[in-house]
């Protein structure tokens, strides 16, 4: 067995949350702070550090225990037997980390303004915040990762930063004289001091990215509170001594107060020249841009968490196919970041915004912390339960006077949350209160196993024949489960390309079984194909009713197939489901399907849809395969299209090619009101398979009339992208290939339609594709019904 490998040591851990911590909140607030209450600012750093570090010794436990992503909210779940309360920790550790990614991403939009882009220019604040969350978003969501060693370069740069600015202001005054000015500026708010020990909390809270990774740690037992405890002391002693020059800066209080979060650039200016302030400036935006990726990092594998514990969307724990990331839940986190950059800085910004509202920066400020504090106390309540729930539990990290200390952490962080901005306050708690209500309406996603049961489980019917004759007879229900197909090659090995044929009458199951075979040896020498039989829980009906109904179904299959003797590896499964597409779905998931084939529906085209819109994987619906003879056929036709369905089907058609199919590419321009002409060149350039393709150009009434007519002439199969307008809930795979099925049933030509696996562009182009095709028809002049061009042979 191969274990876990540890790679992480104290000085990466170190690097990790000293990384972090620098970002924008020292960049920012220290204006602020030095405004505000002069050099106590230092006493409101050392505050804020205190708190964190009360919190963190509770995460270094949680982390010892626990290693794996999702932080407090984690902690949580596995502590309480509270749905609601788990979500609330959750759903406010996600609006935390985003809205600390917004306040990050809004100071470095602010620093853009002021010392990078010229002054003047039309642009709105907040658009460079806008257009970095999407830059950020966009390479999380394609897996970018940052090295250990990376990550200490990173950090080692962010502290040179720091003292270049800190040298630069001790070497502009004389020692004594720098402590006097220091000295003289002490304030005695004591209101003040909280408040800015409030919004400074944030600056530190990247001690979680330790505990976060504590599985990736050598010896956490000792490092991770070492590495915890060293970059809370490490970045509150630079802290202070930013503030120290931040309050003998060569430049009026006034002008501090009125620059606030970008205060500290024009301070180095003063310090070091254009030189200096540029330095400061570099490493200020590169600060908050390398603190924003970590927090998107946490923001989504906090969303990929809730949705696989089904408080999100279960689509938030796909792992991507490619990019090995959860994709919906980066998705998500980023368009959450836009909304709160747009919405605290461009549509209601500190000066007044729409009906006269303003958030702004410091109300975002309160926002996020808001959002960290909150689940923070829960979490110190967690270490207080989990001591008395599990107190056998190994722990390799235990804090010391509990529940003493948590308790002071739970005091300190409501304390703290008393004296943020309150219109923060308020924004957080209403969104909140809201998505605990819709979550309240919702219920949360079903377990699975509330959805379908798989009540005979995967035999080959071959292997099935043999125990019968060994024992007298049997059902398929009664078969010994197998983890090997009719040949004894294992099938459970990960190089085998697997294919998921959904089979509703055991008629029928022999030629969807023969065109799987088919496809799969287009991929693989040793294709195995799953077939599965799922019969509906009627509404109001217990399980156990249609239990018997199942496994007649599963069995009558099997003796089908058997009797077909079909010379490909196959098992059959029998499920029982109240959701038939969630069944398919999920037995894909399950499976690690790397295909589904399935006919096109006759009747319940809901289930169709959600395989559709839901598969793992790219999914062909067949119509008109039944009665024929299968293997690879000698013509196909595919019409020439657009958009990631059809993009996705080439390979496929291009596979058909390679193994002997002629291609006959179809172009039709329509001339009444279904359809749009596409440009066949893009088809025409992925198909290099093909060494020549013929290409027929055809006028018709309609898309579906021009693919089949010319289908008809050529003979074999037409292979069609599923349509863009398949979002349209009258049609099922949409107006095209439904039309295209109606007419090829009559004209007796085999049809295949090719789903691509749903994605972000997918659902985006499905969603805008109508407005497309509308604005396109405008400038489409009237053509003669059913002119034809024909070409000849394109050689490529």
């Amino acid at each position: 067995m191969v274990e876990h490998t540890r790679t992480l040591g104290f000085w990466v851990a170190f690097a990790l949350g000293l990384g972090t911590m620098i970002a924008a909140g020292i960049f920012s607030l220290s204006g602020t702070a030095v405004a505000a209450i002069g050099s106590s600012a230092v006493i409101a750093f050392v505050i804020a550090a205190l708190i964190a570090g009360v919190t963190a010794a509770s995460y270094s436990e949680f982390a010892s225990i626990y290693a794996e992503n999702g932080g407090g909210y984690l902690f949580s779940s596995r502590t309480f037997d509270r749905d609601l309360l788990e979500y609330a920790v959750g759903v406010s550790l996600f609006l935390g980390y985003t809205g600390t990614t917004a306040f990050y991403l809004a100071t470095m939009d602010e620093w853009f303004f002021e010392f990078i882009l010229p002054h003047g220019w039309p642009v709105p604040h907040g658009t460079i915040g806008v257009l970095a969350a999407i830059l950020l978003g966009s390479l999380n969501a394609r897996g970018t990762e940052e090295s250990g060693t990376f990550q200490v370069l990173v950090s080692g740069a962010k502290v040179a930063v720091l003292i270049a600015f800190i040298a630069g202001a001790f070497a502009y005054k004389a020692p004594a004289e720098t402590v006097g000015t220091f000295t003289a500026a002490v304030s005695t708010d004591v209101t003040g001091i909280v408040s800015i020990a409030a919004l400074a909390f944030i600056t530190f809270f990247g001690f979680s990215a330790i505990a976060a990774s504590a599985g990736e740690i050598i010896e956490p037992r000792k490092t991770v509170p070492r590495a915890i405890a060293a970059s809370i002391v490490a970045v509150t002693i630079l802290y202070a001594f930013v503030i120290v020059a931040m309050v003998n800066a060569p430049i009026p209080a006034e002008v501090i107060a009125e620059e606030g979060e970008t205060a500290m650039g024009s301070v180095a200016n003063a310090f070091l020249g254009s030189i200096g302030m540029a330095l400061i400036v570099a490493g200020a935006i590169f600060s908050m841009v390398s603190a924003s990726n970590a927090s998107v990092l946490a923001a989504s594998s906090i969303g990929s968490l809730m949705g696989r514990q089904g408080q999100a969307p279960r689509r938030f724990s796909r792992i991507h196919p490619v990019y090995g990331t959860p994709f919906w839940s980066v998705t998500t986190v980023t368009a959450t970041i836009v909304t709160l950059i747009v919405g605290f800085i461009m549509l209601f910004p500190a000066e007044g915004g729409l009906g006269g509202m303003s958030l702004g920066l410091e109300a975002l400020t309160g926002f996020a912390t808001f959002n960290l504090l909150a689940p923070l106390s829960v979490v110190n309540i967690a270490l207080i339960v989990s001591r008395r729930r599990f107190p056998d539990i190994e722990r390799p990290i235990r804090v010391p006077l509990v529940p003493l200390v948590p308790i002071i952490g739970i005091l300190a962080n409501l304390a703290l949350i008393t004296n943020l901005p309150t219109i923060g306050v308020v924004v957080g708690t209403v969104l909140v209160g809201a998505l605990l209500a819709a979550y309240l309406i919702w219920g949360g996603a079903p377990e699975t196993e509330e959805l379908f049961e798989r009540v005979v489980s995967p035999y080959s019917p071959d292997e099935m024949a043999a125990q019968s004759a060994a024992s007298g007879g049997g059902s398929a229900a009664e078969a010994t489960p197998i983890e090997s197909t009719s040949n004894g090659t294992a099938a459970t090995d990960a190089d085998r390309f697997r294919l998921l044929v959904p089979v509703r009458r055991p008629d029928r199951a022999p030629a969807h079984v023969r065109l799987a075979a088919t496809i799969g040896s287009l991929h693989a020498s040793n294709p195995l194909i799953r077939v599965v039989n799922v019969t509906q829980i009627p509404d109001q009906t217990p399980s156990e009713m249609v239990t018997e109904t199942a496994e007649e179904r599963a069995s009558r299959i099997g003796d089908v197939l058997a009797a077909a003797d079909i010379d490909v590896d196959y098992t059959v499964e029998g499920h029982i489901s109240r959701d038939v597409g969630f069944s398919i779905v999920q037995a894909a998931r399950n499976e690690q399907a790397d295909l589904i084939l399935m006919g096109y529906p006759e009747e319940s085209a809901d289930v169709t849809q959600r395989v559709e819109f839901d598969a793992p994987c790219d999914v062909l619906f067949s119509s008109g395969f039944i009665e024929r003879g299968l293997g690879v056929p000698a013509t196909v036709n595919v019409g020439a299209g657009g958009g990631p369905h059809h993009e996705a089907l080439l390979p496929f058609v291009n596979d058909l090619a390679e193994d002997g199919s002629k291609i006959h590419v179809i172009n039709v321009r329509p001339t009444g009101e279904v359809g749009t002409a596409e440009n066949p060149g893009r088809t025409l350039n992925a198909l290099p398979a093909a060494g020549s393709v013929e290409v027929h150009n055809v006028t018709a009434d309609s898309v579906a009339e021009g693919l089949v007519t010319t289908a008809v002439e050529n003979g074999g199969i037409l292979v069609i992208g599923a349509s863009r307008t398949r979002r349209l809930r009258q049609w099922i795979l949409g107006s095209t290939p439904d039309r295209v099925i109606d007419l090829a049933d009559d004209a007796d030509v085999p049809v295949i339609v090719y789903a691509s696996e749903p994605s972000v562009r997918g659902v985006a182009e499905d969603l805008l594709f109508p407005i497309y095709r509308y604005l396109a028809k405008l400038g489409t002049p009237d053509r003669p019904v059913l002119e034809r061009e024909r070409s000849g042979d394109v050689e490529r």
